[in-house]
């Protein structure tokens, strides 16, 4: 009986050990958009609308924690760290939702498209973020602003609100500036109202307050100012905004992009001192064709292309919506495209699409690729 006990015992661990080196053996070497993606601890990673850090040789994934009825925040900005890209470890909660139902960020509200970039001077982390407040839908229209010492965190939460308020955008016209027309002049969606809307309606309505900041990303150039991009006029007209040297607040610079072009979900990346950036329209939680832009300053005029994605679904983005470019540290010119696939009705089961940019006549392209892994970018370098 003794020797059946030992042989047991044996047996027993030899399937544990068999089973460890498998899940070792099972480390990811590939992405496979749209499928499930799970964390070191095998649970799905719970990251949406999110964006990546590149820190000291280890990449940080920022996104909103969902749960499986309900997109508000009840956890907060969750993080994930990796040294591949392709398998991630649970890093906690990066940004927690308070209980102060005082707090802008209390449970509830709503927290989206959170970006983290670094700041060198400061040597601080800072987090910007869509805020809503707790029982107002989305009014507000408020940007979250949140700094750590740690690029994982906990990063506290430092400010909110309405951007550049009491300034006007460099590319609007004195004339813009000064008209006198409101709101309530125009029945809303016709073609009077577009016109108004692209000369400045909304701009004029919020001026004193502050712009609204929805969907949004953040970018620092070469020269290490950094850029908060983000959906305004009631997700009509895409603003960049210069932010001050220490990335909290604003130097009051910014432009309008397409106004009344109803863009939403900016991604933007720079390759050959050329900036290009990949937007959406505005169709809820169902997806649409993307949109392409670019300009030659991030300050300067942009320039709107046909739709970047090619193949089938291409019409839909392949049934998701961009949330983030990610420059392949090591890697020239190797960028890919971060996006989620919606799932309103069981948000954590939101899948991520995460497909390399491609590049033909000097014009980036997306192609759809059910298994990839970062060799496509060999051929680049």
């Amino acid at each position: 009986m003794m020797y059946k006990t030992i042989f047991k015992c044996r047996y027993i661990l030899a399937v544990m050990v068999f089973c460890a080196l498998g899940q070792v053996r099972a480390q990811k070497t590939s992405f496979q958009p749209g499928k499930l993606w799970f964390d070191n601890n095998q649970r799905l990673i719970n990251a949406h609308g999110g964006g990546v850090l590149y820190h000291e040789g280890k990449y940080y994934w920022f996104g909103e924690h969902k749960g499986e009825q309900s997109n508000a925040a009840w956890v907060g900005v969750t993080c994930y760290s990796s040294a591949d890209l392709y398998n991630w470890e649970d890093e906690g909660v990066a940004l927690a939702v308070s209980k102060d139902e005082d707090s802008p960020i209390v449970e509830g509200s709503t927290i989206e498209r959170p970006k983290v970039i670094y700041n060198e001077e400061t040597e601080k982390f800072v987090m910007y973020f869509h805020l809503e407040l707790k029982g107002r839908g989305y009014e507000a229209a408020h940007v979250g602003i949140a700094t750590s010492d740690n690029p994982a965190g906990p990063y506290q939460f430092i400010k909110n609100g309405r951007v550049n308020s009491g300034k006007w955008p460099s590319n609007m016209t004195e004339g813009q500036r000064t008209s006198t027309d409101k709101p309530d002049d125009y029945e809303w969606w016709t073609k009077e109202w577009m016109n108004a809307i692209e000369n400045g309606l909304f701009v004029r309505r919020d001026f004193k307050a502050g712009q609204m900041s929805r969907d949004m990303t953040l970018f620092v150039d070469d020269d290490h100012k950094a850029y908060h991009i983000y959906s305004s006029e009631d997700n009509l007209t895409l603003h960049i905004a210069e932010l001050t040297e220490d990335y909290l607040d604003y130097t009051g610079k910014y432009i309008r992009i397409e106004p009344g072009g109803h863009n939403e979900a900016p991604a933007i990346f720079k390759k050959d001192g050329r900036y290009f950036m990949i937007t959406s329209g505005c169709t809820g939680w169902d997806p649409n064709a993307a949109r392409l832009l670019t300009a030659d300053h991030i300050l300067g005029q942009w320039t709107l292309h046909p739709n970047p994605c090619v193949g089938k679904d291409a019409e839909l983005t392949f049934h998701s919506q961009g949330t983030f470019i990610l420059p392949v540290a090591g890697k020239n010119d190797a960028f890919i495209f971060m996006a989620d696939r919606w799932r309103p009705e069981n948000p954590i089961d939101g899948r991520y699409v995460w497909l390399p940019i491609l590049f033909e006549d000097g014009m980036h392209i997306l192609q759809w690729s059910n298994q990839w892994d970062l060799s496509v970018f060999d051929q680049l370098d």
